[in-house]
């Protein structure tokens, strides 16, 4: 339905969809995990691997192994190990022990079972090994399901790397409803975090700093609305607020395939984000949901912005230094007015922090035991993670 949908609009429009790689199939529904394997053995695969932990090993991957038998697909379950710290993640060592699965067992496609991290070593040991992958997703967590790109982490620091997006996507709504809490509040802060980003996305094309998309923009905005409106729904883990939860998603997700980046789903918030996950990997620490950082960042960021905001040109400064790019601080000042009301029509931080308890996510970072100090210091360096990246995060600390 998804991308009938879309199909639709893009003729509407009068877009060529037709150089874009998206899956073949969304199915976002009862029982859709079990159809994963109809669709590897209607593709000519005999012989897959999953990629899985020890958690979406119990829900997905059982479901997985019982229909790959009864269809005769050889499906070799990988369970990503933990690190010391007791965190899977999308690190060297991992994308080391997916592709050496891969190798022996001769593997011509990939299953990711899983949330995000999965998704993220799935997608680039499929690029690199030259197979395709199949995405089950085990809760409705990240935006990043159909993402042509893999942030991995490279010797601490967070890297996006070139991937391959799934050549299909079925979401079991059954799956999803009883996914963890924790990870569906994560998924519903992962897409607040849109109200920042698609500001931070407004600026810089508006600086001629980056393309803007009508249609990339209006598919997020429209996502991030159903989720405010489901936000009761997907608090109660009903059947309609999953599947709206889930839709919004993999439409956001779909909406950076359409834009062939990130600007209109990753701003400010997410480099926050980003900046944390690389303090606690390197202090060897539990990590955090990324979704659950995203909605807090989102919190933050929309507070300092609506500081900046009130000041006559947006030069007041979070820590005072000397102005590193001059001419764009001119190009800032000059459309100051007309940002200025932009970033008024953002939510008030207290709005996003409600919307955040509402389905029972962490609010701030407090909330989610980070230092302060760590706050503060990623308030002036957090724009550092992505220097391709403009934001006006990066303006209140560079210009």
């Amino acid at each position: 339905m998804i991308l009938q949908e879309m199909a639709q609009e893009a003729l509407a429009l009068e877009r060529d969809l037709s150089g874009m790689t998206f899956p073949e199939t969304i199915d976002v529904s009862s029982g859709a995990a079990a159809r994963t394997v109809e669709f590897l053995s209607e593709k000519g695969h005999r012989n897959a691997v999953m990629a899985c932990d020890a958690a979406t090993s119990k829900v997905a991957g059982t479901i997985l192994l019982d229909a790959a038998s009864s269809m005769k697909l050889a499906l070799h379950p990988v369970l990503i190990d933990a690190n010391a710290a007791g965190n899977v993640v999308a690190d060297e060592a991992s994308v080391v022990q997916l592709l050496l699965s891969v190798q022996q067992h001769r593997a011509t496609a990939i299953v990711a079972a899983g949330s995000g991290t999965i998704h993220d070593l799935s997608r680039y040991a499929a690029y690199t090994a030259s197979i395709p992958f199949v995405s089950v997703p085990t809760a409705p967590s990240v935006d990043g399901f159909t993402s042509l790109g893999a942030p991995l982490l490279i010797r601490g620091m967070k890297t996006t790397v070139s991937a391959v997006g799934p050549s299909a996507l079925f979401a079991d709504t059954d799956l999803l409803r009883a996914a963890p809490a924790p990870l569906v509040a994560a998924g519903f802060g992962d897409m607040l975090g849109k109200f920042t980003s698609l500001l931070d996305w407004r600026i810089e094309a508006r600086l001629g700093l980056s393309p803007y998309d009508e249609w990339a923009a209006a598919m997020t905005e429209d996502a991030l609305e159903s989720c405010i409106r489901h936000a009761g729904s997907i608090a109660s883990r009903s059947a309609e607020g999953i599947t709206a939860l889930t839709e919004a998603l993999i439409r956001s997700g779909l909406a950076m395939l359409i834009l062939g980046s990130s600007n209109c789903a990753s701003g400010a918030e997410h480099h926050l984000s980003h900046y944390w996950e690389m303090e606690l990997h390197r202090t060897g620490q539990r990590q955090l949901l990324h979704g659950a950082k995203v909605g807090a960042a989102s919190a933050l960021i929309s507070s300092l912005y609506k500081r900046i905001a009130a000041s006559a040109d947006g030069t007041d400064r979070y820590r005072h230094g000397e102005v590193v790019d001059a001419a764009g601080r001119k190009a800032l000042e000059r459309h100051w007015p007309e940002i200025q009301e932009w970033i008024g029509s953002l939510p008030e931080p207290g709005r996003i922090r409600d919307w955040l308890r509402s389905v029972g996510g962490p609010v701030s970072a407090q909330e989610l035991g980070l230092p302060e100090q760590l706050v503060e210091k990623s308030l002036r360096e957090a724009d550092k993670v992505r220097p391709n990246r403009f934001t006006l995060l990066r303006a209140y600390n560079r210009y």
